[in-house]
């Protein structure tokens, strides 16, 4: 572990050397990203390579862009954000993604969604809150997914509005760790396409979804797969998500976070609910424990900056999470937990946005994240 946050930093180091030695790059294209010399009203746009490390990919490059403006240039409005990120690891993983959260003016409008694109071999260990620490196959498929909330203001804060998924997993093959282990391959282990529509209601006044200093956000929302939509499979998920932030004194921020996924019906093994990975339970490897339902909860307290430096930063957090086949067979026993640290540096100062480095610990093994933005 101790060896890959320094194999990490090292990396780190020298792709910010790199970039320094560029001299090709306008002048004015560095100050914007380093200094922040946009005035604060107007878009801006930033595109730069990627050197990250986590559980799922090992170490992982490639270019990522983040776009934030205000509608019509009014900062009364919510900054909203276009996020593009292009990869490929040591894991023979690449893909694509594209996610947004967009404001219209005077937030009577919220687009909410993602386009992922990606061949990304995954470790699978079966289903349930009891499965053993045994890798039992490497899951290889190529997907896609297409997912977007439209929602319309409804009452200050308040939005409603339709959904609809698109998920296709093809290509997929299951290549056992060690061949003496026998165990049932799960729904879709040969593929499949799902296309679900359903509806959502949520409370959001946060100003800065990048970095929330003050505010809550609550969302509950169903989709409904079935055959008549084109879906090979019959199910229902019901996600229901609450988040609440507390500023304390002007520099730190306390944070909650709840997350529950409910499924009814036949879902495919990818669909389940997941835990793990680098927004929520950070340090167990992403779907590490998957089941029908998931309830999850962590918190967090924000050093935005440290009192002593005005770019850099840091967190602690900690999280606990249990997956059950059903509501009523879910025992405390099966709970797990982690918890961690992490370093931020402010990326944007006049749109305070920072970028993250966290470190997370389990019972099972460590994690490392490096993204832009908070997990929460």
């Amino acid at each position: 572990m101790f060896f890959r946050i320094i194999v990490l930093l090292v990396f780190t180091l020298m792709s910010f050397q790199m970039i320094a030695q560029l001299k090709s790059l306008p002048r004015r294209y560095i100050n914007k990203i380093i200094r922040d010399t946009t005035e604060i009203s107007k878009p801006q746009l930033m595109v730069y390579p990627v050197l990250a490390y986590s559980p799922e990919t090992s170490i992982e490059f490639g270019f990522s862009s983040l776009y934030v403006r205000y509608a019509k240039g009014d900062t009364t409005n919510r900054l909203s954000e276009i996020n593009a990120f292009t990869f490929y690891t040591l894991q023979n993983q690449f893909g694509g993604f594209l996610e947004h959260a967009i404001y219209s003016d005077q937030n009577k409008w919220f687009f909410l969604g993602k386009l992922k694109l990606q061949s990304f071999p995954l470790s699978y260990y079966g289903i349930g809150p009891e499965t053993k620490n045994q890798k039992l196959a490497k899951v290889d498929a190529f997907q896609i997914q297409i997912k977007e909330r439209l929602l319309r203001k409804v009452h200050k804060s308040i939005y409603a509005g339709l959904e609809f998924d698109f998920q296709n997993l093809s290509n997929v093959r299951f290549i056992n760790y060690d061949e003496s282990i026998s165990y049932e391959k799960p729904i879709g282990s040969n593929g499949f396409a799902n296309f679900g529509i359903g509806a959502g209601i949520l409370y959001d006044n946060r100003h800065n979804i990048l970095n929330v200093r003050d505010g809550i956000f609550a969302e509950l929302a169903f989709l409904h797969y079935e055959q008549k939509f084109g879906s090979q499979f019959t199910f229902t998920s019901i996600n229901s998500d609450f988040r609440y932030f507390h500023p304390i004194r002007k520099r730190n921020v306390l944070a909650f976070q709840y997350l529950g996924q409910f499924t009814l019906g036949n879902a495919p093994f990818s669909q389940l609910a997941l835990m793990g990975g680098e927004m929520m339970m950070r340090g167990y490897y992403i779907g590490r424990y998957r089941d029908r339902n998931l309830m999850a909860f962590q918190t967090e307290y924000r050093m935005l900056p440290f009192s002593f430096s005005k770019r850099f930063g840091s967190t602690i957090f900690a999280s606990a999470g249990l997956v059950s086949n059903s509501i009523a067979t879910s025992k405390a026993t099966n709970i797990v937990y982690a918890g961690g640290m992490g370093i931020r540096f402010l990326l944007f100062p006049k749109k305070d946005i920072w970028t993250r480095l966290d470190f997370a610990f389990t019972e099972e093994g460590n994690g490392i994240y490096l993204y832009i933005g908070e997990a929460f």
